[in-house]
């Protein structure tokens, strides 16, 4: 028991750090170009507790967490309210606000790894394995999100740089995303593309750092 409340200390942060940034971060870009949804809904906050989804943000963590052996944790917060018809030029602006929650999880991901390499073998390793989890939860949702599934942020990507006629069809693929999520899931289909993608992004973060 002690053993699974320390890896979880270890997880928590990171894992929180990672969908408040994310978050923060699309609202942050959608006002930018011009959509005060978020900034009104008062999401625009790096205080956590304005993101939490009690599904995606704890029950779903811990129960992977603990299902996968204590190995890694996945989780979501509630999304932010973006209306996308109140951008400036809605289609286009769509791919910067698509892409900021990604972009902010690559920062993290970085930032983690310069931390990681900063600290290995010279701290408690509850440290240097909180730095490790910083890189791996990054990276997951980075690769995840990007994954061009509606209304996964890759989704809204591709639906924002497709011709007119072909983002409309494409759009249409939205209500059944999370089902379709949900089957790359149950048929392992998820971790056989995002698995060895992940692996290939931490080997070049930690390369990057000298490590």
């Amino acid at each position: 028991m002690q053993e699974i409340i320390g890896n979880i200390l270890v997880w928590a942060v990171p894992v929180l750090l990672a969908i408040t940034v994310h978050e923060a971060a699309h609202g942050y870009v959608a006002r930018h170009f011009g959509d005060p949804t978020a900034e009104q809904a008062g999401r625009i906050s790096l205080d956590p507790f304005r993101h939490i989804d009690p599904v995606g943000t704890v029950i779903v963590p811990l129960c992977v967490f603990v299902l996968s052996g204590m190995a890694w944790t996945f989780g979501w917060a509630k999304p932010v309210p973006v209306n996308f018809n109140r951008l400036r030029n809605p289609k286009s602006d769509m791919l910067w606000v698509a892409a900021a929650g990604p972009f902010a999880n690559l920062v993290m991901a970085v930032i983690w790894a310069m931390i990681f390499a900063l600290i290995a073998g010279k701290v408690p390793q509850i440290y240097v394995s909180m730095a490790v989890a910083g890189m791996t939860i990054n990276g997951a949702l980075l690769l995840l999100n990007l994954l061009p599934i509606p209304p996964l942020d890759g989704g809204r990507i591709a639906v924002s740089l497709l011709p007119n006629r072909l983002a409309w069809k494409y759009a249409r693929i939205e209500p059944f995303g999370f089902l379709i999520l949900l089957v790359l899931i149950a048929t392992g289909a998820l971790g056989v593309i995002l698995w060895p993608l992940l692996d290939v992004f931490l080997f070049g973060l930690l390369k990057l750092f000298g490590r």
